[in-house]
This record gives structure tokens, sequence and C-alpha cells, in this order.
């Protein structure tokens, strides 16, 4: 399985502080944001790494990251998303990458605590479909919310004013290798963007969705709230 990590867009909402820098690279208590998924991929086993990037400085990954040997990886591959289109056409620039097989997928602002390697191996053994994973949150609104029933989730609303569960699909994502189809089938949405939850639907509706409820903190950073909520979490976690 290969590993995706979303770094692109621009930032608005974290200005003044990405107006010079990309959003995933401001520091996350001790290192830049970006270190985070990275390591949740290599901790998971997963070797082959692609971050799309985008913003105004994109070739500031290349110089801190260079070709991953501080990660223990032979090399990091690149590429670049013009403007903000969205998660899912994000995602769609990986597919060469891809190469058809399976992909891990994690957005470049997502801190997990514990390591996914056994989803990972489970995910192997699943024939077809996609795996999310879900994290219990106090504020559901801001992210796509799964609607549960039994062990299957029946839909996910995009950041409801009435979310029905408190259940928050994190930033964490694998998929089979149609996902690249199901991509390309997308209409943009009110906001102008292709949307990852769109893409989660399609798999919901086919029933080859599977999900996991995340043990451990896990945290977006994409808000100045949420990123000093991540740095404490982090801070917390290495002290103790």
């Amino acid at each position: 399985m290969k590993g995706v990590i979303l770094a692109g867009g621009t930032g608005t909402r974290m200005l003044p502080a990405t107006k010079v820098v990309n959003k995933h690279l401001l520091n996350v208590w001790d290192r830049p944001m970006i270190y985070y998924p990275i390591q949740t991929l290599v901790k998971a086993g997963i070797k082959e790494i692609l971050i799309v990037t985008g913003g105004n400085s994109p070739g500031d990954f290349l110089k801190l990251l260079g070709n991953g040997k501080e990660f223990g990886l032979k090399e990091i591959h690149y590429t670049y998303q013009e403007g903000s289109g969205g998660i899912a056409e994000a995602l769609g620039l990986a597919e060469d990458f891809a190469d058809d097989g399976p992909v891990a997928v994690i957005l470049g602002d997502n801190i997990f605590e514990n390591n996914i390697r056994s989803a990972v191996e489970d995910f192997k053994k699943q024939i077809m479909g996609a795996k999310f994973f879900l994290k219990k949150v106090t504020d559901p609104e801001r992210f796509g919310v799964a609607e549960i029933k039994g062990k299957n989730i029946i839909k996910i609303i995009e950041k409801p004013k009435n979310p029905k569960s408190n259940y928050a699909v994190t930033g964490l994502y694998m998929y089979d290798h149609q996902v690249f189809d199901v991509v390309k089938t997308l209409k943009p949405s009110k906001r102008d963007e292709l949307e990852i939850t769109d893409v989660n639907n399609f798999y919901i509706k086919q029933q080859t969705a599977t999900f996991e409820t995340v043990k451990g903190f896990w945290s977006d950073a994409g808000t100045f709230e949420s990123l000093l909520r991540s740095s404490n979490l982090v801070a917390k976690k290495l002290v103790s």
C-alpha cells in the first residue's frame, strides 16, 4: 500500500500566518506539522509516500523534507495542486503514483497518537472498498459526521448544522484503486470544491466501506484554536 499526504490548499483560515508559509509547515509543538502525517504512515509500514503540496511556496517542502531520509525513506514524491479545488481534487493528482493499487490517504494537518499498522493490515485483507476512521468529538459540526446504524455507516454529512452523531470522520482514509474513477465523476459543491465526503458516500452506497474508532487522541491543526490544542496534546504526551 502506498501513502498520500494532502498538504495543498491556500490556508486562508490561518492568515496572516500562512501569508508567507504553507500551513502544513507551521510548528505543532516542537516540529513542523507535516512531520506527523509522515510519521503516521511510516510507523504503519508504508514506505512509498506522495505529498500533494500547494500554495505559494511548495519548494519549501523539498527544502525541509528532502528525500525523506530522516524518516527512514529512500525518497518522497511530490506533486502540486493549483488553487483550492478541494480534498478530492488533490487526491485525484495521486492516480499515477498509486499505480492501480490501494492507498492510505491522510490530511497534512491531522495528528494521531496511536499507530495504525493493524488497520492497514486489516484493509489489505479487504477485497475492495474503503476504510474510514471515526473519532467522538465535542464539536462535530466542524467535520464530516457519520450517521451510524449498528456496525455500518449509513451516510456522512459534511459540516451539518444539526449533527446526528458526535462521530467525526477524521482525515485518514484507505481506498481501493477505483477511488480515482470516483473522483472523476464528482461535481463541484457549493464551495466550488470536489468534496471527499462525496467520495466516501460512494463507498457507503456501494456497501464496501468499513470503519474504525480512533483510540488515543486525534486532532486536526487547521485553525489557530486546533493548532494550539494539537500542540498541547503532543506536549502532554512527550512530557508524560
